[in-house]
């Protein structure tokens, strides 16, 4: 659904973000996209809905150029930015205004949403709190039923019930014709809710893999002493969280966080291990 070649990209010219990126995205997946403050996460997420444009490379979604605008992508992507203004207007207005350009915006879905998140609908837009806004953009970006949702920070702002009602609603707005796209430096938003991580570092892509691929040849465990196999670690109550070769094929569940932190410490030892390629 999303193919990115050679891409380069910098602000004003300056030190490039993007450095000859490729990065492949297909449909009927939740994406987990990590990176450290300045990596590009924003970015990447703007360059993909033709919000801003590469200095070199070639962006495709759903096979339109972004950069071109064209009507007929732009009725397909619904991109909820980290930074955002709502209106001084009620939803009813929202919708008039907002819904048309969205050929398949679902009403009665929409309506559902907003009584799950438990919003307001009376009350102006603007005189919301700032987490009552992000769940109603969040509401309104599911209820467009386009084939690509970007969702840059969604949980910012949103307390301990909110993030596990997003979590819930986002499991379930997945299909097999759709691709979701979230950012976060929250890591422990996303567990047990994305099937594929994409993590970001030194101006590229240099992990995007499935889920299931990385529990394959990773083992995320408790340990109590460090061993020669252990590739990563980090001290807890007790022992230590390590993570080492899943040579027995053992179930292992993801600790994402920890699999981040190994990958900006450990880069070539993860990514040979997941058999990722190396980069210059």
């Amino acid at each position: 659904m999303i193919t990115i070649q050679n891409l380069s990209f910098s602000y004003n010219k300056g030190r490039p973000l993007f450095k000859d990126m490729d990065l492949c995205l297909k449909q009927g997946h939740i994406y987990g996209l990590l990176g450290k403050n300045g990596a590009g996460k924003s970015s990447l997420l703007k360059n993909i809905a033709g919000l801003v444009y590469p200095h070199a490379g070639n962006v495709d979604v759903l096979g339109y150029n972004p950069k071109n605008r064209q009507p007929a992508l732009l009725a397909d992507i619904s991109f909820i930015p980290e930074e955002f203004y709502l209106p001084s207007v009620r939803s009813e207005q929202f919708v008039r205004a907002n819904a048309p350009f969205y050929p398949k915006f679902d009403q009665q879905y929409f309506a559902e949403l907003i009584r799950e998140f438990e919003i307001p609908e009376r009350q102006k837009l603007a005189d919301m709190s700032y987490g009552q806004k992000k769940k109603y953009l969040i509401s309104f970006g599911l209820a467009t039923n386009t084939r690509i949702i970007i969702m840059d920070e969604p949980t910012n702002g949103l307390d301990i019930p909110s993030k596990a009602q997003f979590r819930k609603i986002m499991a379930s707005a997945l299909t097999e014709e759709r691709c979701i796209l979230i950012s976060t430096h929250q890591v422990r938003d996303l567990d047990n809710l994305i099937d594929a991580i994409i993590i970001l570092d030194d101006n590229r892509v240099v992990v995007n893999a499935a889920v299931a691929h990385i529990t394959a040849q990773l083992d995320f465990r408790k340990v109590r002493e460090l061993s020669a196999e252990v590739i990563y670690a980090e001290q807890s109550l007790g022992g230590y969280h390590a993570i080492l070769p899943n040579r027995e094929g053992d179930d292992s569940k993801l600790d994402l966080e920890l699999l981040f932190n190994a990958v900006l410490q450990k880069k070539e030892n993860i990514t040979n291990l997941l058999n990722i390629p190396a980069y210059v």
